[in-house]
């Protein structure tokens, strides 16, 4: 029985993936079209992000201008790097942790850029010292509605802060010190035993993950009446959404093509297949998001209002505050 398995068995079903130029001698009319069109997709991302760039410097406030170029750069570097992960399978691993490295960085940059979009730090004490933070919201504690409001001060400013920034300092540390163990055949993302070091490394940054985005939906949820004029709420939206499509999404074709339900396809394994298909998915989603987000950001960037705006923040907030 084992050497009937071994005949119906495809040797391009269990070795690693292809080379590059292996898909390029393997592509057919539709893979030729395929390719081609989601490559243009990625190019055209980049072209899209460097433009805005442009116009960020020349149009947004100094305090600003890097905070907004960094958070635009998610998705197109995203593309990017899937782009280079679906002619190159083998160096996909790198391109991942390229992304989700970059991702990390996003997530500090976007809270610092919604602090930024309320006038600073100062201004956002001065304008918010009445009134405290819900922090029962997602993705820590959405569920505990009996956590108590805390106190806008420095030092709750701070510890924001500081939630979001370990992230961006602890995934790079992380994704060093996993290449590092690559190197030496220490480190396996397919490897489910208890003595890899990727079943360690993989959770815990898990763990980080969701306590960096703890902060942000704190502040946002906060600032989401005082930055509606800048349409936050979208802005807020396609971060997530980002965030969503590069993580859960690909984790969740990584498992099911892990456990064999996605089909090998020679020259592809069964894995290298669910690493394709998320390449290039992710190449056309973040296109998408590319043009949403530039829509989203291209505009005047005037300061916010002070007196008027500040009686409707307070009221909304009051009320707020009486229904939880």
């Amino acid at each position: 029985m084992s050497n009937r398995t071994n005949r119906t068995m495809d040797p391009g079903c269990m070795g690693q993936p292809p080379v590059a130029i292996q898909i390029i001698q393997n592509l057919d009319i539709f893979g030729v079209i395929l390719y081609s069109v989601l490559t243009f997709m990625a190019a055209f991302s980049l072209l899209i992000f460097l433009e805005e760039c442009i116009y960020i410097y020349r149009k947004v406030p100094a305090n600003k201008k890097s905070l907004i170029v960094w958070v635009n750069g998610a998705a197109p570097v995203i593309s990017t790097m899937s782009c280079l992960g679906m002619w190159i399978p083998r160096g996909v691993m790198f391109t991942d942790m390229t992304s989700a490295c970059y991702f990390a960085v996003v997530v500090f940059k976007f809270l610092i850029m919604m602090l930024e979009e309320s006038g600073g730090d100062e201004a956002f004490l001065k304008r918010s010292s009445k009134h405290k933070l819900k922090i029962s919201t997602g993705p820590c504690c959405c569920c505990c509605l009996c956590l108590p409001h805390v106190a806008i001060t420095r030092r709750s400013l701070f510890l924001l802060k500081l939630g979001s920034f370990q992230f961006a300092l602890m995934k790079i540390v992380f994704t060093i010190l996993s290449i590092v163990l690559w190197t030496n055949g220490n480190f396996d993302v397919t490897d489910k035993k208890i003595t890899g070091a990727a079943i360690w490394i993989n959770p815990f940054v898990g763990v980080l993950t969701i306590t960096a985005l703890w902060p942000v939906g704190i502040l946002f949820m906060h600032l989401k009446t005082t930055l509606q004029t800048i349409k936050i709420v979208p802005k807020y939206a396609m971060y997530q959404l980002v965030l969503i499509l590069s993580q859960l999404q690909t984790a969740i074709i990584n498992i099911l093509a892990m456990n064999g339900i996605i089909a090998c396809s020679p020259p592809f394994s069964s894995q290298a297949r669910g690493y394709m298909l998320s390449q290039q998915l992710l190449i056309l989603e973040m296109f998408i998001i590319t043009l949403v987000t530039r829509l989203l950001y291209r505009r005047q960037y005037n300061p916010l209002p002070t007196e008027e705006h500040n009686n409707k923040e307070n009221t909304c907030m009051v009320a707020l505050s009486n229904s939880a």
